[in-house]
């Protein structure tokens, strides 16, 4: 009979706690499930693999018994140990079903069309046979039978001013058209979850999740950082000087800008509150930042051309 690493199945280390062994197994357990890759035989063979892991690792007496077998057929081995040597009836608990109630996990041997003999290795039945099912019992067999579909991502694209005042798109998931409602103040990177929209869980379990991945495209106008917004305010050359207002066009309707005399080109106003709302805090929003660029008349009278030579000359 051939020995079974359960830590090296789970690729956990045998100080792994509790919480940590369920994590791999779970993951695992996703992605080798036979709803997420359905015909695959070196998969279902993979599922039963670590779902027989997860039995013995997952029970605490089941695992401290292993642990205790462990350590000896390491010893064993380490003292020259011949393939086919080793002792295994003083560990063995009997025939299945002795000694307690069996729970098989998901009742592999049904779940995969009665091959497997209930899914479970010579190995396991020989130790472990006579033990019982985890001490919940029909909980979970119950648990096992039954597994939550696989989360699912969707990749969204939408413009700044969808993030700015939140969207909705259509998403095709097989044959049904679900409605996904994107809120304002989405980033690049931010992900949406619709509950329940996701691959359907086996045995009537409930369905995964589905997580829409946003991605904000670039505008022609305004530059995004954060909850902030850059643009480009025009200023004329005498409104840079003698200072005045301009009307500045932002995703929110325009706004008066107030330009300081002798103003430099180059120069960032902050406009406190009229940026990108932020995500999940309603009402708030961040600043938007007007970056002037002064703007030099074209086509000057002979009579201007004479008032900026005079100007010149005082300044020289």
């Amino acid at each position: 009979m051939e020995y079974k690493d359960y830590y090296s199945i789970l690729g956990v280390a045998k100080k792994s706690t509790d919480k940590e062994i369920k994590s791999a197994y779970r993951k695992l357990a996703r992605k080798y499930h036979p709803d997420v890759n359905p015909g695959d035989r070196a998969a279902e063979e993979k599922f039963k693999e670590i779902n027989e892991a997860y039995e013995v690792l997952g029970d605490t007496e089941k695992r401290k018994k292993y642990d205790q077998l462990g350590a000896s057929y390491r010893q064993w081995e380490r003292m020259g140990g011949q393939p086919g040597g080793f002792d295994w009836s003083r560990w063995s608990t009997g025939a299945p079903g002795q000694g307690g109630v069996r729970v098989e996990y998901a009742d592999l041997g049904e779940m995969f069309g009665g091959q497997g003999a209930g899914g479970f290795s010579d190995f396991f039945e020989s130790l472990f046979g006579g033990m019982g099912g985890r001490a919940q019992g029909p909980a979970r067999q119950r648990a096992c039978a039954t597994q939550r579909g696989q989360d699912l991502e969707q990749p969204v694209e939408v413009t700044l001013e969808e993030a700015f005042g939140g969207t909705s798109r259509l998403i095709q998931m097989d044959s049904q058209r679900i409605e996904a409602k994107i809120p304002a103040g989405v980033k690049t990177g931010s992900r949406v979850r619709l509950a329940g929209q996701g691959a359907p869980g086996y045995g009537g379990a409930a369905r995964g999740d589905l997580y829409l991945r946003v991605r904000v495209m670039d505008h022609p106008r305004f530059r995004r950082e954060g909850d902030d917004l850059e643009v480009r305010a025009p200023v004329d050359l005498y409104t840079a000087l003698l200072g005045g207002e301009v009307v500045l066009a932002t995703l929110s309707g325009n706004v008066k800008l107030k330009i300081p005399p002798e103003t430099q080109n180059d120069t960032v106003i902050r406009l406190r509150g009229q940026g990108m709302p932020r995500l999940g805090k309603a009402g708030q929003r961040g600043d938007l930042l007007a970056r002037v660029e002064v703007t030099l008349p074209q086509n000057l009278t002979e009579r201007e051309k004479e008032l900026v030579q005079k100007l010149a000359e005082q300044r020289a």
